[in-house]
């Protein structure tokens, strides 16, 4: 059985419990995740975390989290 780390689940599933619908797209050659919590959202302002996780907001609301290295996290 695959081991999840609790404390990543904790803080991202908010936002997944938040929207109904999701998009992702993975791009396999940057081997970056995307994850979209809008349609048609477009970023004004972002934040890294320590572990390669990039917040992207919109006027404040959380749009969206793109993960770097995403192969690497299985």
């Amino acid at each position: 059985m695959e081991e999840i780390a609790y404390k990543d689940i904790k803080a991202v599933l908010p936002y997944f419990l938040k929207h109904k619908f999701l998009w992702t797209n993975y791009d396999d050659k940057a081997d970056v995740l995307y994850v979209h919590f809008k349609e048609k959202a477009i970023s004004d302002d972002s934040e890294i975390t320590d572990d390669d996780l990039i917040i992207r907001y919109e006027k404040g609301e959380v749009v969206g989290i793109t993960v770097l290295n995403a192969s690497k996290r299985m």
